[in-house]
């Protein structure tokens, strides 16, 4: 996908997943997570022609900026939306997969000092509330929903929602509506 096909499909979902968004102009202009998930962009692709030092530069330049610290080695899917923004905080090994959303304060933060995966992995269509950490090499399924300052510290099945600290998983909860066509063709779509 082209530069400016990723930055449509980043101002529609964003216009999708916050009701509070009035124009694509408000959202380009003015959206910190938004900001954090282009300037990650380009450490993601720094870090991976491995100039680490650049790639650190940018992402912590990123930081300063946004209020959102995502490391340049972390991989992150399509359609991932970061709402507010500040404190948001995802670590080195994390794994985000498609059409995530995290609100502001949410850690992906790791519970080890080794050089393995100890970041969290994110399956597709996941939320996540604000101030909740999601903590270690635990994998979340796809649609799972994690509550308001939330810690969780094991895995989750599709469609779990994790409230508490520390958070058990509630039985699947019934699948939620979900527009694929809406990103096939987002401007297809008025909003």
């Amino acid at each position: 996908m082209s530069v400016i096909g990723r930055i449509r499909e980043d101002l529609a979902t964003a216009r999708l997943r916050d009701p509070a968004a009035r124009s694509n102009a408000e959202v380009f202009w003015l959206y910190s997570g938004l900001h954090a998930i282009w300037w990650y962009r380009i450490a993601h692709r720094l870090w991976g022609w491995r100039r680490f030092f650049l790639a650190r530069a940018v992402s912590q330049w990123a930081r300063f900026l946004t209020g959102v610290e995502i490391h340049p080695g972390a991989t992150i899917g399509r359609r991932f939306f970061i709402d507010h923004g500040m404190g948001v905080v995802i670590g080195e090994t994390a794994i985000i997969g498609d059409d995530v959303m995290l609100y502001h304060g949410v850690t992906l933060g790791g519970r080890s000092s080794k050089r393995t995966k100890r970041h969290p992995t994110l399956g597709n269509q996941v939320t996540i509330g604000a101030g909740a950490a999601v903590l270690g090499p635990i994998t979340l399924g796809d649609c799972c929903v994690v509550g308001a300052h939330s810690v969780v510290l094991t895995d989750a099945p599709p469609r779990s929602l994790l409230v508490g600290s520390p958070a058990v998983p509630r039985p699947p909860k019934p699948e939620r509506e979900f527009d694929a066509q809406f990103f096939d063709d987002p401007g297809s779509y008025s909003i």
